[in-house]
């Protein structure tokens, strides 16, 4: 097979569009979860996908639509309860993460006249994308950078110290919100692309690896775009030359570029 065949490259193509705009997103969005110790969160958001995708199936709507919403509706639970400090804050993710999941997949053993691919949707099926989840793709990419363009000084503040943010009137709990439906957003558009169980390593390995070599949070941003762009790249050439799954192929290049960068600088140290 041949990325120049006119009717197999399409698919390819198509593929390398909606992983590049997806790493567009994914690299300053995993800078934040990096910065604020945030993984757990994210594997949170990405379990309650598949209560999305149940949910979608159910009421017969849009799956990218449910899943967002499900996210944001996770996501604004998560900050109200978090306020009431009853439970630590990974002990709630913990269990809205998991009962979540199990919640989704409960819910589609109730419907046995769904299909449902369920490997697609917890690995990704990048190869089968199409243009109007390439439009989603992008749109929800530029309404996220714009918002992260917006709201930069605000975020990197409440990021780096928070209690210093307040007193300058940052509003510290409305941005951590605004953050959360962020990550909503790019959960649901990067779902299609390495899966519900994949999409937390896509926000956090190219943004770790790039954390090393920066020296400035804006550089840091920018090479956790393009380690992320060189994760899609190599991961989906490995996907369609050797037949292996694209989701998990590009999170393995994504590490492999992790493990050569920390390799480098400490022979580099040494």
């Amino acid at each position: 097979m041949s990325i120049l065949d006119p009717v197999l490259g399409d698919f390819f193509w198509r593929a390398m569009l909606g992983g590049m705009g997806v790493a567009l997103v994914a690299g300053p969005l995993g800078c934040f979860v990096v910065w604020r110790r945030m993984a757990y969160f994210g594997d949170t958001l990405a379990h309650s996908a598949l209560l999305g995708i149940a949910l979608g199936f159910l009421f017969q709507t849009n799956l990218n639509l449910s899943v967002a919403a499900t996210c944001v509706l996770l996501a604004i639970a998560l900050v109200y309860l978090s306020r009431s400090r009853t439970l630590a804050t990974d002990t709630l993710l913990g269990i809205l993460a998991h009962s979540a999941l199990a919640i989704g997949l409960v819910s589609l053993s109730f419907m046995p006249e769904v299909r449902v691919d369920l490997s697609g949707y917890l690995f990704g099926d990048l190869l089968a994308i199409r243009r109007s989840d390439l439009a989603w793709i992008y749109g929800g990419a530029a309404l996220v950078l714009a918002l992260l363009y917006w709201l930069w000084r605000g975020l990197l503040m409440a990021t780096i110290h928070e209690e210093l943010a307040r007193v300058e009137g940052v509003p510290v709990e409305r941005l951590r919100l605004v953050l959360m439906l962020m990550f909503s957003l790019v959960i649901a558009i990067a779902m299609k692309m390495v899966g519900v169980l994949l999409i937390t390593a896509l926000l956090i390995i190219p943004a770790a690896t790039a954390r090393r070599l920066a020296s400035s949070p804006e550089k840091m941003v920018l090479m956790a775009i393009g380690f992320g762009m060189i994760a899609v790249a190599g991961g989906l050439n490995l996907s369609w030359n050797l037949d292996t799954p694209a989701g998990p192929s590009i999170v393995v290049t994504a590490f492999v570029v992790f493990l050569l960068v920390y390799g480098i600088i400490r022979r580099a140290k040494a």
